[in-house]
């Protein structure tokens, strides 16, 4: 069993949904949805009917094959199952008009790729510490943000916000736009985290542990830094690496 899907099964009961029905209404009322599974070429009205409130409600879906499904749960799902976030999202624009508003330079810590839910949790309590903003993560792509990820963070989850973005790489241009200096952390640059400007508005990217950073986001950035590293391993755990660069914004800003 996959390391993902055994997860799913560990999570609580009242997380998950499942069945066409139910997952539509939850959807109509608003609840805070983190994934949806679709059973390949489902069909009939309910489906249809499923399929458009996911379009209106700008939701991402995964289609998976039954099989996986009956491996989630052994209820009769009817080819849909669904799981509630621990949290309720929030927006980055309100965010950061807020921040703006109050007179506060904006720190923000995009998160590209981390999937590993107690990597999650644990940057999520380093950002909380350092006076993070909020967090932004891709709709795919990105950890479960369960009950898991919310022990892990120590309950930091519910102090910090998250937003969600259906597209990473036109969120960083927005940001760009108004005026948030973009830092890359990646071993591909050749300038050290010390010598980086945090204390301006200012947006953190950290990418996963398999790929980094894309090389899109990479792109983008205004600065590209990285850790120190002297001993014979080169590089450190994710959520070891954002509490150091979190921690050297919040020396700047002091």
């Amino acid at each position: 069993m996959e390391k993902r899907e055994k997860r799913f099964l560990t999570m609580p009961k009242n997380q998950m949904i499942y069945g066409r029905r139910p997952v539509i209404e939850a959807i109509r009322e608003g609840k805070s949805i983190d994934k949806i599974f679709i059973q390949q070429k489902i069909k009939g009205d309910l489906a249809t009917d499923l399929f458009a409130e996911i379009k209106r409600a700008n939701l991402h879906f995964n289609s998976v094959p039954a099989e996986k499904l009956n491996r989630i749960t052994k209820k009769n799902h009817q080819g849909v199952v669904a799981f509630m976030a621990a949290i309720e999202f929030s927006s980055l624009e309100h965010i950061i008009d807020q921040a703006f508003g109050q007179g506060r330079q904006v720190l923000l810590l995009v998160l590209d790729g981390i999937t590993d839910v107690r990597n999650f949790g644990a940057i999520i309590r380093s950002a909380e510490g350092a006076g993070v903003d909020a967090i932004i993560v891709p709709v795919k792509g990105s950890a479960q943000i369960s009950a898991d990820a919310m022990k892990t963070s120590a309950g930091a989850l519910n102090m910090v916000p998250v937003c969600r973005s259906n597209n990473l790489l036109k969120e960083i241009e927005l940001l760009k736009q108004s005026g948030i200096n973009i830092i890359a952390c990646t071993e591909k640059s050749d300038q050290l985290i010390y010598h980086a400007t945090f204390d301006t508005p200012a947006a953190i990217i950290m990418g996963s542990e398999e790929k980094g950073i894309s090389k899109e986001i990479l792109a983008l950035s205004d600065q590209m830094v990285k850790i120190p590293m002297r001993g014979k391993i080169k590089s450190l755990n994710v959520a070891s690496s954002a509490g150091i660069i979190l921690y050297e914004a919040l020396r700047q800003r002091l």
